[in-house]
């Protein structure tokens, strides 16, 4: 899995079985590689690339996500089946909102020619090509695990709405209503804005630690400019990315209400996150939220986010809650859509994504042997559970 901010790729190793209607969850092992400096320049440059270019970059994204793949089976053992969401280069919102195409590269060729084994790839298209949004894309594992956890006597528990919340380079929310369709969107941006500044200020790719997001004074005026965005306040489904939130984003932005110190711009930044995923929380009467995503280690982004769902009235919590990592959650729920995919059950929700039905997602690529997928699953397992 490499995510919107592009910094790296999780690997997650998972141990996955069905017990009557409940899927277990065996998390066994993860860790992150960071793309090497150059191909990372090259992911972030893809969207004004020619055609030349964008197809070395797939083949090279393939080899370089197989070499993480190579690696994480000569330390964890051999695998059944490897899952690719591969990296996002575009994710096309017209102005009426509907998604109408997104891309992700990395040549499932690539993974599946260097490992031996069958690989599931390009699950978005799918749902795209059925009326949806393609994202956040992992609202059926959230679902799994916020309803697993509940009828274990686990925290989500009870009648009140409970949520998922991912922090990546956008973030995402899934809300689970118990007496209503599940819901999952994007709320704006979470770490993309926060990287460019800190690119900028510092030439790192990120603050680290959210050390100088925690230290700035947020402004006011600024924050009311960025909270002034119409997509905040657009209904889901709905979903975004780097396509809306980039450079050119923040210097509008910054042109009405500029803001020198970096460290002020940084917070206010945090702020402007942590405020869009309160409101939509405090919309929705979210009670727990569990977060997940490289957002997390961000002291001034966690700080703000926790005093603006406690105004919200919600308790804000994270993943490790249910055993799953929060650098990994992403990298285990695609685990999990790859599961669905083989053993032919859909891996979407229409209320989520605004498809026109479910879908099985995927193109599943052959390994060393011929292709022989399991019996199909008369039915999805109604719940999920992480076994640690």
């Amino acid at each position: 899995m490499s995510g919107t901010s592009a910094d790296g790729v999780d690997a997650a190793v998972a141990q996955l079985a069905l017990a009557g209607d409940t899927l277990e969850l065996t998390p066994l092992a993860a860790h992150t590689d960071p793309w090497p400096p150059e191909l990372r320049r090259r992911i972030l440059a893809a969207p004004e690339a020619g055609a030349a270019e964008l197809c070395r970059l797939h083949r090279d994204l393939g080899a370089a996500l197989g070499e993480v793949a190579v690696g994480a089976i000569d330390q964890y053992g051999p695998v059944d089946l490897l899952v690719s969401h591969g990296q996002t280069i575009h994710h096309e919102v017209g102005p009426d909102g509907a998604v109408h195409s997104t891309l992700q590269l990395g040549a499932a060729a690539q993974l599946a020619e260097q490992t031996g084994v069958p690989v599931v790839a390009d699950l978005r298209t799918r749902d795209v090509a059925a009326g949806g949004q393609g994202a956040p894309l992992v609202s059926i594992v959230d679902e799994l695990l916020l309803v697993g956890s509940a009828d274990a006597g686990g925290p989500p528990g009870g009648d009140e709405p409970v949520a998922a919340l991912n922090l990546g380079g956008i973030a995402n929310l899934t809300v689970v209503r118990p007496a209503a369709p599940t819901l999952a969107f994007d709320c704006g941006p979470a770490n993309a804005l926060l990287d460019v500044a800190v690119a900028r200020a510092t030439g790192e790719p990120y603050d680290e630690g959210g050390a100088l997001a925690a230290r700035g004074t947020v402004d006011d005026r600024l924050l009311a400019v960025l909270l002034a965005d119409p997509y905040l306040a657009a209904a889901p489904p709905k979903s975004t990315g780097r396509e809306r939130y980039h450079a050119g984003y923040l210097d509008a932005a910054l042109a009405v209400a500029p803001v020198l110190a970096p460290a002020d711009l940084l917070a206010t930044l945090a702020e402007f996150t942590a405020a869009a995923v309160a409101a939509d929380v405090a919309r929705y009467r979210v009670r727990r939220v569990f977060a997940a995503g490289g957002g997390v280690h961000n002291a001034g982004l966690l700080a703000a986010l926790r005093r603006r769902l406690a105004a919200a009235g919600a308790q804000l919590l994270t993943t490790a809650q249910w055993g799953l990592p929060v650098d990994a959650r992403e990298a285990y729920a695609f685990a999990v859509l790859g599961w669905l995919t083989w053993h032919g059950l859909p891996g979407t929700i229409p209320s989520c994504t605004g498809a026109t039905g479910a879908r099985v997602l995927g193109s599943i690529t052959p390994g060393r042997e011929p292709l022989r997928l399991p019996p199909p699953l008369p039915t999805p397992p109604r719940r999920a559970l992480v076994r640690r």
